[in-house]
């Protein structure tokens, strides 16, 4: 029977179990946003893992929504990330880089004063962001042209193309979370009356472009797509999120991508499993579910078909050796949430190991 130690070909991957590292935000490339030799460790530490997606990367050089993302928008990131990905492949593992544009979700105290950019010209409103000049309400965006929205395009195609120099085995890009792409998809965000907004179709477009720039780099078994569908994380939400998962996932499909992640936020929730099978139904690539899962929530969910594999965000942030410690039954290191976000390697490459 299948479980989470199985072997999984995904697109053009071959991944050796279904234990997959989810991306998480650490924030320890500092205001330079190129990789170091700490990220190197870190990932390097996590390469047991059947697929690593590595944190939120920017796209563009005033992209930037946090202090210390990584970047994969210059050649001096591009030559961080080799060293994060000969680590990582020198220990065996497999990764690919998650290609990502905050749209609203930035500011421009982050970004030299650059105006964020949106679908919309409507700040986020539920929350506020952590800046060098302390917490700050989120900016009113400036709304894209549609003559803007082609150099978007651009900017995922060169990352895409910038993540297969640095050796990445793959890129996912991030369509979930309230960020610029989903800000097109959800409808609660794009209130646009032009070919990007109005019909989930138009919605849609964006993500779909983005997605075709991406394989036609990459190759389609090598790019995966992230979303989020019923998160309402920055402020967010759709009108009818089971039709949009399925337009997705059909045209997805079409597209012969490698994966499609349902990020969740609670699995166990009916109306998340139901957009799982709608997904299911429509897209016959590899389909990954995050959110909540523990080992055994996990293991039902892939002996029983419903997704092909599991990403674990919160327990490989303490846990490098998270595989290891599922197939023994070990118990897992907590979580030290006051480092989750700080310089250095408190908190970040100290937890330790079985061995």
């Amino acid at each position: 029977m299948i479980n989470l130690f199985s072997p999984l070909k995904s697109g053009d991957l071959q991944l050796p179990n279904r234990i997959l590292m989810s991306a998480l935000t650490r924030a320890r490339a500092g205001r330079s946003h190129i990789p170091n030799p700490m990220m190197a460790e870190y990932y390097a530490q996590r390469a047991t893992s059947g697929l690593i997606f590595t944190e939120a990367t920017m796209v563009a050089a005033d992209g930037c929504a946090f202090t210390g993302e990584g970047g994969l928008y210059d050649d001096e990131c591009v030559a961080g990330w080799r060293r994060v990905t000969e680590a990582v492949h020198a220990r065996g593992g497999r990764i690919a880089v998650q290609l990502w544009h905050p749209g609203r979700a930035a500011h421009s105290v982050l970004n030299g004063g650059v105006q964020p950019v949106s679908s919309t010209d409507r700040a986020i409103s539920d929350s506020s962001i952590q800046t060098p000049e302390g917490e700050k309400a989120y900016e009113v965006p400036r709304r894209l042209a549609l003559d803007e929205l082609p150099g978007i395009i651009e900017l995922f195609r060169r990352a895409a193309e910038r993540a297969m120099a640095a050796g990445f085995d793959g890129v996912q890009l991030h369509g979930a979370h309230g960020y610029l792409l989903d800000q097109f998809l959800r409808d609660s965000v794009n209130d646009r009356d032009d070919a990007y907004g109005g019909s989930i179709a138009n919605r849609a477009r964006l993500l779909l472009e983005a997605v075709d720039a991406a394989v036609s780099v990459c190759g389609a078994g090598r790019v995966s797509v992230r979303i989020s569908p019923l998160v309402p994380f920055n402020d967010i939400r759709d009108s009818d999120p089971e039709a949009l998962v399925a337009y997705l996932a059909r045209e997805l499909n079409a597209r012969q991508i490698g994966a499609l992640e349902l990020r969740h936020g609670d699995f166990r929730e009916a109306a998340e499993q139901r957009l799982a099978v709608i997904a299911r139904e429509h897209f016959k690539g590899t389909l990954l579910a995050n959110g909540g899962y523990d080992y055994a929530s996990g293991q039902a969910a892939v002996a029983s078909g419903a997704v092909d594999a599991v990403v674990y965000g919160k327990a490989y942030l303490s846990n490098p050796d998270l595989v290891e410690r599922f197939r023994a039954g070990a118990d897992l290191n907590p979580v030290d949430f006051s480092k989750l976000y700080t310089p250095g390697p408190a908190g970040y490459t100290d937890y330790p190991t079985m061995a």
